[in-house]
Formats: C-alpha cells, sequence, structure tokens
C-alpha cells in the first residue's frame, strides 16, 4: 500500500465526514456514502441547499466527478480533437492544473445524440488519477500537478480495433494495480509503472467494442475476486491470474450490458437492455465456484446502476420508470407510475437517496420498500446531466455537458 493511499484510508477512518468521492459511484463501489456521514435532510430548498461554485464553458463529458481532500477532477473532449483533465480547488473552485493530449473519435450513427465526448469516470487512488482516453489508452496523472506518469495505448499494444464506443468502463484500482475493461478484454496493470500483468477474458470486444459496464471487487462462495460484465457474459474474475472463475451468459439487445454489477451478500444482480432483471448466486462447489440460477423476471433495466438498501434495489429501468426490487424474493416491489427521463445516477445514505436526472434534476427519494416516495426536487443544472452525482459530506458535485458545480446542504448532524 503506498504510503499516499494509506494516509487517504487512516483519514477516512478517523474522519467519515470529510468524505473522498475517488472512483465510479464513490468509496465503495456502490453509491453508498459511509455510514457514519452526517445524516441528510429532508429538503433541498434555497436555504437547504446552496451553491458554492462553478467552473462553466467545459467541454463535454460523462465522467462524474471525482473528489480528493482538497481537489475536484474532471474531463472533457474539446473541439473534438482533444482530451483534457482539469484540477479544480475542492473550497473555491479556482483551477489548479490542466493535462489534454489528442483522442477524439465519432461513435456509431444510431448512438451520436449521445456524444462523442470521454465517457469512463477515472480513479485515484490518492497519489494518482488514471484516466481512460476514448481512443482504448489508459493514462497515469500524477493529482498533485497533472504531470503524465505513464500511458497504455491498448490499440497499439494488442492490434485491437478502436471500440466503436470508445473505452466506456471506468477504471478500478487496489493497493497494487489498476484494472481495466480494454483491448477486447478485462487487463491488470502496475500502477506505478503501467506494465501490463495480464490480459483475461480476451472476448475481441464483443459485440461492437468493449466493455461498457465497470468492474467490482467482491467476496462471493468465500473466495475474494473481480466481479466483470462484458456485453455477453457476467462473470467472475481471479485478481492475481486474471483466469475465470465462473461465468454466466448474459444476452441483451446489441450487447447493452450496461450496469455495473451490484453484490448483495453472494448473489450478483444484473438488469440488460432487451433482456431480464435477475440475481445469480455464487456458491463453492468441490473446490470451484459456481454461479448457480438464483431467479429473474421480465423486466429491461438499462443505464442506471442501481443502489441496495436493506436487500431492496432502486432502479431506473429502460421504461423511464423507478422500480424498487426485493432480492430476497427476486421480486419488483413496486413500479413508479410517472417516468422520467433515460438515465438517473444515483447515491444513497441510511434511508435515503438523491438521484440526478439526466435532464438536469436533482431527487431525494426515500428508500420505501412499500412505494415511491419523493421527499424534494429541483433543477441543478440547464445542461444535459450524464455524469455521476458525487456526494461528500454536506458537499454535492454535479457535472453537466458544459459545467461543474459544488453544492453545499445543510445536514442534520
Amino acid at each position: 500500500m503506498t504510503p499516499a493511499l494509506l494516509t487517504l484510508l487512516v483519514s477516512l477512518s478517523a474522519n467519515p465526514v470529510d468524505t473522498t468521492w475517488p472512483q465510479w459511484r464513490g468509496p465503495t463501489r456502490d453509491g453508498l456514502v459511509p455510514a457514519a456521514a452526517p445524516a441528510w435532510p429532508d429538503k433541498l430548498d434555497d436555504k437547504t441547499f446552496t451553491k458554492v461554485w462553478s467552473a462553466e464553458n467545459l467541454g463535454p463529458s460523462y465522467s462524474g466527478p471525482v473528489v480528493s481532500t482538497d481537489k475536484v477532477f474532471t474531463t472533457e473532449t474539446v473541439d473534438k480533437k482533444r482530451e483534457v483533465v482539469t484540477a479544480f480547488d475542492r473550497k473555491t473552485g479556482k483551477k489548479l492544473w490542466d493535462a489534454k493530449w489528442d483522442g477524439a473519435m465519432d461513435v456509431p450513427f444510431f448512438a451520436a445524440k449521445n456524444g462523442s465526448w470521454i465517457r469512463a469516470t477515472p480513479a485515484f487512488d490518492g497519489e494518482r488519477l488514471y484516466v481512460a482516453g476514448m481512443r482504448d489508452v489508459l493514462v497515469c496523472l500524477n493529482a498533485a500537478d497533472g504531470k503524465e506518469l505513464w500511458r497504455y495505448d491498448f490499440m497499439k499494444e494488442h492490434k485491437t480495433p478502436l471500440p466503436d464506443f470508445g473505452f466506456v468502463s471506468s477504471p478500478l484500482v487496489d493497493d497494487a494495480a489498476v484494472y481495466v475493461q480494454a483491448g477486447g478484454g478485462f487487463a491488470k496493470l502496475d500502477k506505478k509503472t503501467g506494465k501490463l500483468l495480464w490480459l483475461g477474458v480476451k472476448d475481441g470486444g464483443g459485440m461492437m467494442g468493449s466493455a461498457f459496464s465497470c468492474p467490482v471487487f467482491a467476496t462471493l462462495g468465500g473466495k475474494k475476486q473481480l466481479v466483470v460484465q462484458t456485453r455477453t457474459a457476467l462473470l467472475g474474475v481471479d485478481p492475481d491470474t486474471g483466469k475465470d472463475l465462473w461465468k454466466r451468459d448474459v444476452p441483451s439487445f446489441r450487447g447493452m450490458n450496461i450496469l455495473t454489477p451490484v453484490v448483495s451478500g453472494d448473489t450478483v444482480f444484473t438488469s440488460t437492455y432487451g433482456g431480464t432483471t435477475q440475481g445469480f448466486t455464487v456458491r463453492s462447489a468441490g473446490g470451484a465456484l459456481k454461479a448457480e440460477d438464483g431467479w429473474a423476471f421480465k423486466y429491461e433495466g438499462h443505464m442506471t446502476t442501481p443502489v441496495v438498501i436493506d436487500d431492496h434495489a432502486y432502479l431506473l429501468g429502460k421504461d423511464k420508470r423507478v422500480v424498487c426490487v426485493n432480492l430476497t424474493a427476486g421480486k419488483e416491489a413496486w413500479r413508479s407510475e410517472k417516468a422520467f427521463s433515460d438515465y438517473w445516477s444515483l447515491v444513497a445514505h441510511k434511508d435515503k437517496i438523491l438521484a440526478l436526472d439526466s435532464k438536469g434534476k436533482l431527487l431525494l427519494l426515500k428508500a420505501n420498500p412499500k412505494e415511491f416516495e419523493v421527499l424534494a426536487e429541483r433543477a441543478v443544472a440547464k445542461a444535459e446531466t450524464w455524469a455521476h452525482l458525487a456526494v461528500c459530506g454536506d458537499e454535492v458535485f454535479v457535472r453537466d455537458l458544459t459545467g461543474l458545480t459544488a453544492y453545499r446542504w445543510k445536514t442534520t448532524d
């Protein structure tokens, strides 16, 4: 473990209120803020929820903001030519540094309305920032000054084609390595040097390029592993060797397995576009792991990865309605009558959920397994908001297509 990462983890443990948002879906990659963080209020009015600063006129991006103890990092695509990473002062919004490189591409015509800009959310380990560029390039930056430390070009090194939708899957880091779904497979690289340690789950990029989904760490069947969803399958991967521990086919329309797998106990939850909502149970059998059929029902998830509270998953489906799934029974608990937009990013704390709608509206929900319950809502951006929401203690960071805004709300503790 690096000294910087150790210091970061110790500080979070000692003072959980002073939180960070270091990667896709937050500190534990599940959309949950630390349990010891201050309780959230029931309102989003001007007295409770105030704007602190904003950075405007940024290039478009789908990357969620990454928040360290003193900085906020965001990405953008500029002039359809360059990818840019910028660090802002967390308190004031002052620009501290930027790093840039050539990295533009065009997505297929039927996805053009969703833009041809950078998509993956970077990962931060307390010292370095790992950024996935659209052209299947992983770039490591010094978080203090933006200096490039190394880069790994998967197309160049492995002669793989340019993914049709670009490098979409967000990097994952641990003490020594960074894991990415790129190069037509799933790779582990040394964090300090960028040396490739293994490349597994080789599917040639699958249907129309690399994965949409993002890997997560989990312990299933008593074994620590990486849970990975490609465009055609869900599987467990040994972190040391890159070999498959178990595998299940997950069919979907055009390979749109977009959700990040969600683990609850020994059950892995996923929901696909054109497919089903289902839970696989991973068990140890004769020294090997096996993913057994758990439950399934016909409902099409799309892009919104759920948050899980008290064994219930809350997500927005392809029908643009909010759904609550009872993970124990494997059944839909309820579905909202109202339809929303195409995408929500979700962050939860105790019995409340913040949902950032892609149309620029923030909603505060009660995590109620009996009915859909909205506590408050307000507009937070004029441009679309596809980037994942970041919540750190009493701070909320919203990245829209043209800017980054920091809010502060009055927590109740």
